[in-house]
Order: C-alpha cells, then sequence, then structure tokens
C-alpha cells in the first residue's frame, strides 16, 4: 500500500507528473542504476580494466524488468546494505566470468550519486521547459492588460493606481530569472561521481581520472573534476532554486487567490466543467489552483531546507545526510514539477476582470490620489512641508467632511480646482513603459538564445 501523495492512484495528480515516472518510479530507477553501470563497465573496458566481453555481457544484461525485486528487498533487510541485495541479485542475472566485474571497484556512492547528476540534469530540463510555457503565457498576459488599470494594494490596504499589466509583468520577470539560474547552474549539477572508498580512486590506480573522465562522458554528464562524497552543494542549491521557482508561483498564486474574494472579484480561476468547491455550499467558486500552489511551495521549501542540513557532513563519506536526500530530493523535484503545471492551468484559465478593477479603483475615491496631490505639492511647498500637510489633513478630516482635494486646497490656501487638477494627473506612472521594456527584454531572449 502507498504511504506517498505522488503513489497515489487517487491524489498523485496534485503531487507529482507522468514524466517523472521515468526518474522516481522504484524500477525506472533501478534501470537508470543499471544504465550507470553498464558505463562503468564500458569505460573500463576501454582501458583494458575489464574484459570487453564482460562489458558486452553486462550491457545485455542491465533489464531491470528481470531484477526480482522481492529477492532485492530480502537481501537488503538480511544485510543491511543498501544495495548488496541488488549486487547480488545483477549476479544471478550476469553470467560468468562478467558476473565478477558487475559493479567492479564501484561504490554505492558512486551509482547513486551519478544518478543524482541524471535526475539534476534532466529535472532542470523539465523546469526549463514548464518555465519558459508559464512565462510566455505571462508575457501575452501583461501585453494585453498593459493599460488595465487597477488599485496597487501595499500592506493588504488600497493604496495609489497600478495595471494589471505591470502586476503580470513582475511575475515574468521573476520567471526569466529563474531560468537564467537554472541554465547556468546546469555546468555545476550535471556532473558524475566515481570516487571509490575515500574518493581518491585508489582502486583503479593511475587510470583513475581517465576512467572517471570516459565514464561521465558515457553518460552525457561533465567530469566534476575531484570527488564530491561529502561536498553537497550541488543538490542543495538545485533544491533552492526550485524553491524560488515554487515561492514565485505561490505569490502568484495567492495575488490570484486574494483577487478572486467576492468583495474584490478583479480575477477568478476558470470553471472546470463537472467541479465542485463545496459540497454543503453550491454558491462558492474555491480558487483552489492558487491555494494548493501555496500548499506545494510549503512543502518544497521544507524539503530543500532538509537538502541544505544533508551539508553538514563529515570526514570521507556520511551517510546521514546523503540519505536524507533520497527522500528529500525526489519530493523537491516532484512537488515543483506539479506546481509548474498547476500553474500553467490556472494561468491559462484567468478570468481578468477589468470593469471590476476599475469600480474597485473608483471606489476608492480622491485618497487613491495622495501620491499625485503630494508630488506636486512637493514642488509648490516642499516635499516635508507637503508630506506634514497631507498627513494632517488625512488624519483630522471627519467623516462626512469635504473630499481630499477641497480639504487640501483648504488647508494650503489653494483653489479646489489646482488641487482637483493635480488628482487628475495619470496616476500610473512609468508603469506602461516597463512593461513594454520587460516585454521587449523578455522576447529578445526567448527567440535569440533560450528556445527549448
Amino acid at each position: 500500500m502507498s504511504t506517498r501523495m505522488a503513489d497515489s492512484v487517487i491524489y498523485r495528480h496534485l503531487w507529482t507528473a507522468p514524466d517523472l515516472d521515468r526518474l522516481f518510479e522504484e524500477r525506472d530507477r533501478l534501470q537508470r542504476w543499471l544504465e550507470i553501470l553498464v558505463a562503468l563497465a564500458n569505460a573500463q573496458a576501454s582501458l583494458g580494466i575489464i574484459p570487453t566481453e564482460s562489458a558486452l555481457t553486462i550491457t545485455e544484461c542491465a533489464d531491470a524488468g528481470r531484477l526480482d525485486l522481492e529477492r532485492i528487498a530480502a537481501a537488503t533487510r538480511q544485510t543491511g546494505h543498501s544495495t548488496i541485495g541488488l549486487i547480488h541479485e545483477l549476479q544471478r542475472i550476469v553470467p560468468a566470468p562478467a558476473s565478477e566485474h558487475v559493479y567492479y571497484g564501484a561504490t554505492v556512492q558512486d551509482v547513486t550519486d551519478t544518478w543524482f547528476g541524471l535526475v539534476l540534469r534532466d529535472v532542470g530540463t523539465l523546469v526549463g521547459d514548464r518555465l519558459w510555457a508559464l512565462e510566455g503565457s505571462l508575457l501575452q498576459m501583461a501585453a494585453a492588460h498593459r493599460d488595465t488599470i487597477m488599485v496597487g494594494r501595499t500592506h493588504g490596504q488600497p493604496g495609489a493606481a497600478t495595471t494589471f499589466g505591470f502586476k503580470v509583468a513582475g511575475w515574468a520577470d521573476e520567471l526569466r530569472r529563474h531560468q537564467d539560474r537554472l541554465r547556468e547552474g546546469r555546468r555545476r549539477w550535471a556532473v558524475g561521481q566515481l570516487a571509490g572508498a575515500v574518493g581518491v580512486l585508489g582502486f583503479y590506480g593511475s587510470d583513475g581520472l581517465e576512467l572517471r573522465r570516459r565514464f561521465c562522458a558515457e553518460l552525457g554528464l561533465d567530469d566534476p573534476g575531484i570527488s564530491w562524497l561529502t561536498s553537497r552543494d550541488r543538490i542543495a542549491e538545485f533544491a533552492h532554486v526550485l524553491a524560488l521557482v515554487c515561492a514565485t508561483l505561490a505569490r502568484i498564486g495567492g495575488e490570484v487567490y486574494e483577487l478572486s474574494r467576492p468583495e474584490i472579484a478583479e480575477l477568478r480561476e476558470s470553471v472546470v466543467r463537472g467541479g465542485v468547491s463545496s459540497i454543503t455550499m453550491p454558491h462558492k467558486r474555491n480558487p483552489e489552483g492558487s491555494e494548493h500552489l501555496d500548499t506545494l511551495s510549503r512543502l518544497v521549501r521544507a524539503h530543500s531546507g532538509l537538502l541544505l542540513e544533508a551539508m553538514d557532513q563529515q570526514h570521507e563519506r556520511d551517510g546521514r545526510g546523503w540519505k536524507t536526500e533520497w527522500v528529500s530530493l525526489p519530493e523537491v523535484c516532484e512537488l515543483t514539477v506539479a506546481a509548474l503545471d498547476k500553474a500553467r492551468t490556472v494561468i491559462g484559465g484567468l478570468e481578468v476582470d477589468p470593469e471590476a478593477m476599475a469600480r474597485n479603483l473608483s471606489a476608492g475615491g480622491e485618497n487613491l490620489q495622495s501620491e499625485q496631490i503630494l508630488a506636486a505639492l512637493s514642488a509648490l511647498r516642499g516635499k516635508q512641508a507637503a508630506q506634514a500637510l497631507l498627513a494632517e489633513v488625512v488624519t483630522t478630516r471627519s467623516a462626512g467632511a469635504p473630499g481630499l482635494t477641497a480639504a487640501v486646497a483648504a488647508r494650503a490656501g489653494l483653489e479646489p480646482a489646482e488641487v482637483a487638477a493635480w488628482a487628475r494627473r495619470p496616476a500610473t506612472g512609468s508603469a506602461g513603459a516597463m512593461v513594454d521594456l520587460l516585454l521587449h527584454r523578455a522576447y529578445a531572449a526567448r527567440f535569440e538564445k533560450e528556445e527549448p
């Protein structure tokens, strides 16, 4: 019986994606491990460390479908060693004399860390592709709503006018930086591991470095240069980049969640055909996709913290932090890909209500023009004096008193029409220009350098 939500037949769509099965489903993971052992055997044969015939036989037998998982599990429990069961099973299916050359001179960590390198490479590609697609949707939305005016809110309160396009452009810009981080970090993360007992490749004598170079090349990974048995910064960094991605998605989801409230009603998630928000309150339309982005981000941040803890290792091998990675790295990867898929659904079906945005801005009245009034009054009286005057007007004006422009005019000894003219000045400043700049920069990067 499965205890992981990602393995649940009912709920797995919320926690993982099908294209991750080939990385983390047990038999598929073992197949990747066998491919690592094949690469090692081929590299060893090319240097004459093992016979070429042995490498060919190991390659022919490297089929995870032939492995008896129950036999492997029983041997693992009996010996307490994480891969003795697998080694014995391989020796059972690989005929002699090639069976003597299975896992030749390698350690558990050589296999699992090289698998980590493949995971970081492949998941990084999946995440990058999804970021690319989501950014594209946001860029289109930012362009479409470049001049859609809405209330800008600070500390949860209405502040001054902004545009929805400006808000969305900020989301897209953040996703662009995550793509940059993934691309730049790939050369550090996508590396193999062939270290031997304590990292010095002592088993292979003078062939060690050339063997590792050929081994990594067989797998399409970079040579790390130096063994990294207890140097776990690569995995911690990768996990934290994914945590950054999910934190951005949670921020986007949080905006949709808040702006979907009926008293605001500026955004809404699309209705899924046959969807049910509440069994007992049929009128409700819950922003479930948006809130799930927050849930996923919390879990990714928690697991990325564990992977940072795993950097605290001792001497030349330390199973405490290393085995933490076995649990937390797949979780970070699966949850992040699920979050990106959910975000694409939310953004792809997002309903934007410009009329509600305009109503909310109008409902804020003259108070939402206070920044324009302050700017004009500052030019006339000086910034500090203007700010003090406005603060006094705002704090002393009683309910039912004249509006802000009239009150400022009276307090400053100015004509109400003059102050009213200040309030009518364009309120969104350089928002449109910044959206244009972001769109130009983003499309240049997409079309010139990074198309997947």
